[in-house]
């Protein structure tokens, strides 16, 4: 019987459409029977090394089919998939692998070296499949080759049977701690996260599995993710287009180089497009500007950025050149899946918050856990309710912390804060985490980069706070400027004034070569708020 199973419901749509294509990745085109031959493979694979139900196995992969693979493999078995993040050095390699119990990994030869240093200090991982991808990095003793492995498997389906009660786990690095395991049921998050059902996540679900099967059309939707599969808004919608028998699109090795993004929308007649926020739409929008004869865009239909807002003038600039396109700003994380997201057009004046529409499942709670008055005014806690995840691994603690219960229903409350419209319209104000306090007031730093990014002279920046003997902490702006730029403090300061309280403005800049980001696009606070420490102790800026 096919349940709200991950492993069940792609199996189920391919037998429906088994020689159409399912993903493209360079020189490799596999249809779903042959993806689904692949993962019974490695599957087989992976049990005959001891891997089974609730066993907990890495991708340590750029994006590539063997992602993919990997996860679906996992699923057939009741494996659990474990997002690793291949930019991690040793020490917070063997953090995470003990932290997540892994007992294998799967990764690229490059990566291997990393491994090979750490594996004698982890008492679980004893297995370790390596991809080839031309390096020449040393790699465990005792590894073994995946090409060879599945070769020697059985392709057959001949596995248990699985439950919507298997487990889906998304590791999330956050933006200032260590990473955790948000630990979901399969069903809840086929709803929360991979749009149950309706690939464009507009909230038209299925009510069965069978369900999917209407769905399927002549010419399934085709999509490209530039972010890193190891980030869930790639692998979400990865399984919102294979479970709605639509074509996956994949960069050669996973590298986010503009021309070749847009050279594939065109060759591989791409309809959504997801990146994260400016990080990603500037370089696509400075490359479509400087060719726009070059490429072929007219079967773009959305492009849609999760993790970071869209500038106005970032939309602007993607509108102009992508005018038959919606460009779409989401909201969500590992802890509540897709939340929200707001179509625009060309837009006009300051940078504005992101805002979505209420929802019977999305609350916004005071301090005293009573819910925010519509244009009222007050701050408070954005909770999720109905599909949410199980908690997190091994922290009990965080997960008393994160999910709570209001007058008998069971919400999650990740540290993202908002306010309520007099329409009910959920105005998202921050993270947190993230949040600055300085003088009593709280300053949440999207919002001022936001603002900033609307400078002329700024091309990327990152807003912290550091500490400060009479504020507490104080508001620096850690800026990229654009080539041959050189903007100062008091320019800043002066065009910020007209757009934002006076708290919120920077009290220092410090200007950088470039501005680190996480593998995901997404804001690397960690390291900018210890380079504006550096820099102000230092008297540079």
């Amino acid at each position: 019987m096919v349940t709200f199973n991950l492993a069940d419901l792609f199996e189920m749509v391919c037998d429906a459409v088994p020689d159409r294509e399912a993903v493209v990745a360079g020189e490799r085109r596999f249809t779903y029977r042959t993806l689904d031959e692949r993962a019974n493979r490695l599957a087989h694979h992976l049990a005959s090394a001891g891997i089974g139900r609730g066993h907990h196995v890495g991708l340590q992969l750029l994006n590539g089919t063997e992602y993919v693979e990997g996860m679906l493999a996992c699923f057939k078995i009741r494996a659990v998939p474990i997002n690793v993040n291949y930019r991690y050095v040793e020490d917070e390699l063997r953090y995470l692998f003990d932290d997540a119990d892994l007992r294998a990994v799967i990764v690229h030869r490059q990566f291997g070296e990393r491994i090979a240093k750490i594996q004698p200090s982890l008492e679980l991982l004893k297995h370790v499949l390596v991809v080839e991808d031309g390096t020449d990095v040393p790699v465990p003793d005792g590894s073994h080759p995946y090409e060879a492995e599945l070769a020697s498997s059985p392709p057959t389906r001949d596995f248990d049977p699985r439950s919507a009660d298997d487990v889906y786990c998304a590791y999330t690095g956050g933006t200032t701690g260590m990473p955790k395991g948000v630990l979901w049921r399969q069903e809840d998050i086929f709803f929360a996260g991979i749009g149950g059902g309706d690939p464009l996540h507009a909230g038209n679900v299925v009510e069965r599995p069978e369900g999917l099967l209407e769905r399927i059309y002549d010419v399934g939707l085709c999509a490209l993710p530039t972010p890193p599969f190891m980030h869930v808004s790639s692998h979400w919608l990865v399984f919102s287009m294979l479970l709605s028998a639509g074509k996956i699109v994949i960069a050669p090795g996973g590298r986010f180089e503009p021309a070749t993004i847009w050279r594939l929308v065109g060759d591989e007649r791409v309809n959504v497009l997801v990146i994260v926020g400016d990080a990603m739409a500037r370089p696509l929008a400075d490359e479509l500007e400087a060719r726009a004869t070059t490429y072929e865009t007219s079967t773009l239909m959305v492009v849609g950025s999760g993790g970071a807002v869209l500038s106005p003038d970032t939309k602007n600039r993607l509108t102009a050149v992508l005018p038959n396109a919606f460009i779409v700003d989401g909201f969500g994380s590992s802890e509540t899946g897709t939340m929200g997201a707001q179509p625009s057009t060309a837009a006009a004046g300051p940078a504005q918050p992101l805002r979505f529409a209420p929802s019977d499942h999305i609350a916004v709670f005071d301090e005293n856990m009573k819910r925010v008055v519509p244009g009222s005014g007050v701050v408070g806690r954005l909770a999720r309710s109905g599909h949410i995840p199980l908690g997190y691994y091994k922290d009990p603690q965080k997960t008393t912390d994160t999910f709570v219960e209001v007058d008998g229903v069971r919400y999650v409350t990740p540290g993202d804060f908002a306010i309520v419209d007099t329409d009910g319209t959920i105005v998202l104000r921050g993270r947190g985490s993230v949040s600055i306090n300085t003088g009593g007031e709280k300053v949440f730093p999207e919002e001022v980069e936001a603002s900033l990014k609307e400078h002329p002279d700024v091309f990327d920046v990152v807003v912290v706070g550091v500490p400060d003997e009479r504020w507490g902490e104080r508001v620096v702006a850690v800026v990229q400027p654009r080539p041959a730029r050189a903007p100062t403090l008091q320019e800043l300061q002066d065009f910020l004034r007209a757009r934002l309280a006076g708290y919120k403005v920077p009290r220092d800049l410090v200007i950088v070569e470039k501005v680190e980001r996480q593998p995901s696009a997404k804001p690397d606070y960690r390291w900018a708020r210890e380079r504006a420490v550096e820099a102000l102790a230092g008297g540079r800026s």
